[in-house]
């Protein structure tokens, strides 16, 4: 094994192999990538001593309000006292404006068939579209959540379209092209901790919160879950999800360090008209076409560690 010298200065939020090439014309090999609280993306290097380089430095987005310069004057000899230094007042203008801290990085997911372009999610709520080319500027950020959001996921079945999950109990559905969710989903009052597209099921998704776990299927309804499973034990907290590459299982892991594995059934088997509903829910809805139900149910084939 090799040590690196080099380390982030926050924790380590999500870490994924990436296969992808360091320099135009190089061979393609896998580097681990990290996102910290620290505010930055970084790709380390095995091949080269575990060295490590930022593809992106996080940058916080804000608002910088303007005021005229007349207004500006008439504020301040309103506000302040006579006599009073003007230098303390100076200094709060200024504070107000600072906006070039770092924002600290959460989930992120490289683009599937491009692996120079991802998407990052951050704590003030915004989700990012970066280059590894750029290190310091986005192609594009995404609004809508109010507050972190904790995992960001593209689905394996419709380029462009993406799940965010957040502490302020929502899932919201995306489209690289828009800015704002082209749908949100909240069915609790709850941070939801994780979510995962399904590998089978174009329109299948499923998250975690504290103490349950859900099954949605947009053929069905994108109001309520299709499937929702309690966790009964109100000292464990269930944190990550993850549905297996082929087949309708899925794993679960909590506080306690159990992961637990559940099979699920009456899921539809693959098939383009899936894909074809999802597209239909990105993008407008041709008229008179409808979802369809589905009965599916889940079943726990218990914990293991």
């Amino acid at each position: 094994s090799v040590v690196s010298t080099q380390s982030t200065g926050g924790p380590v939020w999500e870490i994924k192999w990436i296969e992808r090439e360091y320099h135009a014309g190089e061979e393609r090999t896998e580097n681990i990538i990290t996102t910290s609280t620290d505010g930055k993306v970084t790709q380390w290097m095995i091949r080269k001593g575990f060295e490590s380089v930022d593809l992106m430095k996080l940058k916080r987005v804000g608002k910088k309000v303007s005021v005229p310069e007349g207004e500006q004057k008439e504020q301040k000899e309103q506000e302040q006292p006579a006599g009073q230094d003007s230098k303390s007042q100076q200094q709060k203008l200024r504070g107000e404006a600072f906006i070039s801290r770092n924002a600290g990085g959460l989930g992120f997911d490289f683009f599937p068939t491009n692996n120079n372009i991802y998407l990052v999610a951050t704590e003030e709520g915004f989700v990012h579209k970066c280059s590894c080319s750029y290190n310091e500027q986005y192609l594009q950020s995404y609004t809508g959540h109010t507050g972190p959001v904790y995992k960001v996921k593209w689905s394996p079945f419709v380029p462009d379209c993406f799940l965010t999950c957040s502490s302020d109990w929502t899932i919201r559905l995306w489209h690289s092209d828009v800015t704002k969710p082209i749908l949100t989903f909240v069915s609790s009052t709850k941070s939801v901790n994780d979510i995962c597209w399904s590998n089978v099921c174009a329109t299948v998704f499923g998250a975690v919160s504290d103490n349950r776990i859900e099954i949605w299927d947009l053929r069905s309804t994108n109001l309520d879950p299709v499937i929702i499973s309690n966790v009964s034990d109100p000292d464990v907290r269930l944190s990550t999800f993850l549905f297996t590459d082929n087949s309708s299982t899925l794993l679960v892991g909590d506080s306690t360090g159990h992961v637990t594995v559940y099979l699920l059934r009456n899921i539809a088997e693959p098939s383009t008209t899936h894909i074809m509903a999802l597209r239909d829910i990105v993008l407008p809805m041709p008229s008179g076409q409808s979802l369809t139900h589905s009965n599916a149910s889940i079943v726990s084939n218990g914990p293991e560690r």
